[in-house]
């Protein structure tokens, strides 16, 4: 996965990610948004517009947010491929890792 999306997103959700996003990777959950790692083309139009600052590279995580390299992956284990972020139809989702902090 190129991008991830960290804790600085849970309850924020700006959306801005979404419009700079070339590809319709960013998908929207209950708490926070998550990128899907088989859409994204890695060239980071979301993380200058990010007003929390929770998009990294994933190399560049910090320590205490490595673990949402698999929470952004495992997240869409329960929503599957939806081919486009615009074709989600239900939000109220989450990370159950999200869903307990």
């Amino acid at each position: 996965m190129p991008y991830v999306i960290s804790s600085a997103c849970i309850d924020i959700k700006d959306k801005s990610c979404i419009e700079e996003c070339p590809v319709d990777c960013i998908y929207e959950g209950k708490r926070m948004m998550y990128i899907n790692q088989d859409e994204c083309i890695d060239c980071g139009a979301c993380m200058p517009v990010c007003p929390t600052e929770a998009i990294y590279w994933e190399d560049d995580l910090p320590e205490s947010e490595k673990r949402f390299k698999k929470i952004n992956t495992e997240f869409f284990i329960s929503i599957g491929n939806l081919q486009g972020a615009s074709n989600q139809i239900n939000k109220n989702l989450d990370h159950p890792e999200v869903e307990n902090m």
